[in-house]
C-alpha cells in the first residue's frame, strides 16, 4: 500500500478525535440533561423531552446553510467557528437556571453540532484516499458509534449524586479537548486571492435556493437515511424506560454497549465490502438486520432478549450508516461535497427528530412494544425506498 493510500494520517485521527469529543458530549447530555430539567429545574415530562427536541430543531434549521458555507468559505474554517461556538454553549450551561434558557441553549448548540458535523465529515472526507473512501469514513464514523458507548453511561454516573457543577464543568473540559484536536488537524494552506475574491463577491440572494441549500445527486439516498434514523429514533429514546417497564433497568447500558461494539467489530469488513463492491451489498442485508433487531426488541420480556436484539440492530446500524454516507460522497461531485454532506445530515436529523416525537406518541397511545414493531416496519419500507429511489436508478 502507497503513502497516497494511506488513511491513518496524522489529522485524520485528530480529526476523528475531535468528532468524538463533540458526540461524547452529545451523548452525555441525552442521559444527563433530563434528570437535570427533572431534578433541578422541576421540569415535568414533556420539558425533559423538549432537551432533545430543541436541540434537533436548532441543527435541522442549520443544516441548509452549513453544506453550502463549507464549500463558499471553507471546511476548516466553519469547523473552528462550530466548535468555537459549541464551547461557549456548554460554558454558558452553568448560568442557565430557567427551563427556558436552557432550552435556547439547547437550540444554539444544536446549530453548532450540524455545523461542526458538516464541516469536520468534509474534512474527513478530503483526508480519505478516493479508493479507500467507504473504509476511511466508516472510520471515521466508528469513533461517533465509540462516542456512544461511553457518553450514555457516563452521562448516567456524573448525575448520580446530582452535582450540577460538576456534569457542566465535565462537558466543557471535553468540548476543549474537541477544539484542541481540530486546531492541531487544521492544513493551515492560505486561501488563493482569487477564491477568497470570489467568496467576498458571492450573491447573498442565492443563499436559499435549493441548488445551494441541497446536492441534487445527494437528496434520494438522503431520504433513505431519513427514514433509517425515523427508525432509530425509538432506540436511542426509549430503551430506557421500555427497559424499567420489563424489570430489566440495568440492561439498557448493556443495550448500548453492545450495539456500538457490532458497530466497531463490523466497521473495517463494511467500508472493504464498499470499496470492492458496491453500496447494494451492505444496504439490503443491514437494513434486514436492523429490522430484525427491532422486531426482537419488540417481542423482548427478558434481558437477554434485549441484549440479542442489541447485535442484530448494531451489525445492522454499523452497515447502513456508513454505507448510506460514502454513497452520497460517492455520487456527489467533489466541489459539492460540503453541501452533499449538509444534505444527508438535514434529512437524518430531521427523521431522527421526527421519529423520535412519533414514535413517543405511538407509545403513549399503545405500549413501547407497538412502537418497536412500528419501527421495525417503516425500516422494511426503507428496502422498497432505497430500490425504488436508488439501485434501479444506479449501475456500478
Amino acid at each position: 500500500m502507497t503513502t497516497k493510500d494511506k488513511i491513518w494520517s496524522k489529522d485524520f485521527i485528530l480529526i476523528s478525535l475531535s468528532s468524538f469529543f463533540m458526540f461524547l458530549t452529545f451523548y452525555i447530555s441525552v442521559t444527563s440533561f433530563p434528570l437535570y430539567i427533572r431534578d433541578t429545574l422541576h421540569g415535568n415530562a414533556q420539558q425533559m423531552g423538549l432537551v432533545v427536541t430543541f436541540y434537533v430543531i436548532g441543527s435541522v434549521l442549520a443544516r441548509p446553510f452549513t453544506g453550502q458555507w463549507v464549500d463558499r468559505w471553507g471546511k476548516e474554517k466553519l469547523a473552528l467557528i462550530g466548535t468555537g461556538i459549541f464551547l461557549i454553549t456548554c460554558i454558558s450551561y452553568f448560568s442557565a437556571n430557567a427551563i427556558i434558557a436552557f432550552l435556547l441553549l439547547r437550540f444554539i448548540h444544536g446549530t453548532s453540532y450540524a455545523t461542526i458535523s458538516t464541516s469536520t465529515n468534509s474534512i474527513a472526507a478530503s483526508l480519505v484516499p478516493a479508493s479507500r473512501q467507504g473504509e476511511g469514513m466508516g472510520y471515521f464514523s466508528m469513533f461517533m458509534s465509540i462516542a456512544m458507548v461511553i457518553g450514555p453511561a457516563l452521562g448516567l454516573y456524573i448525575w448520580k449524586d446530582g452535582n450540577v457543577q460538576y456534569l457542566f464543568t465535565t462537558i466543557s473540559v471535553i468540548a476543549v479537548l474537541s477544539l484542541v484536536c481540530l486546531i492541531f488537524s487544521m492544513q493551515r494552506a492560505p486561501v488563493p486571492a482569487r477564491r477568497a475574491k470570489e467568496v467576498q463577491s458571492s450573491d447573498a440572494k442565492t443563499a436559499l435556493r435549493w441548488h445551494n441549500i441541497f446536492e441534487r445527486k445527494a437528496v434520494p439516498v438522503s431520504i433513505v437515511g431519513f427514514v433509517l434514523a425515523f427508525s432509530y429514533g425509538p432506540i436511542a429514546g426509549f430503551i430506557a424506560p421500555f427497559t424499567s417497564e420489563i424489570r430489566e433497568p440495568t440492561v439498557s447500558g448493556i443495550f448500548f454497549i453492545i450495539f456500538a461494539t457490532m458497530i466497531v467489530l463490523f466497521r473495517p469488513f463494511v467500508g472493504k465490502l464498499f470499496d470492492n463492491y458496491n453500496g447494494h451489498i451492505l444496504f439490503y442485508p443491514g437494513m434486514i438486520f436492523f429490522a430484525l433487531g427491532l422486531f426482537v426488541l419488540s417481542q423482548a420480556h427478558t434481558g437477554s432478549w434485549v441484549m440479542i436484539a442489541s447485535v442484530f440492530s448494531g451489525i445492522g446500524y454499523g452497515a447502513l450508516f456508513p454505507c448510506l454516507q460514502a454513497t452520497i460522497l460517492k455520487l456527489s461531485p467533489s466541489n459539492r461535497i460540503g453541501v452533499a454532506n449538509g444534505t444527508f445530515f438535514l434529512l437524518f436529523d430531521l427523521g431522527y427528530g421526527i421519529g423520535t416525537y412519533v414514535m413517543g406518541i405511538v407509545a403513549s397511545l399503545s405500549n413501547y412494544s407497538v412502537m418497536y414493531m412500528s419501527a421495525a416496519g417503516i425500516a422494511i419500507v426503507s428496502l422498497i425506498l432505497y430500490y425504488v429511489l436508488h439501485h434501479r436508478h444506479v449501475h456500478y
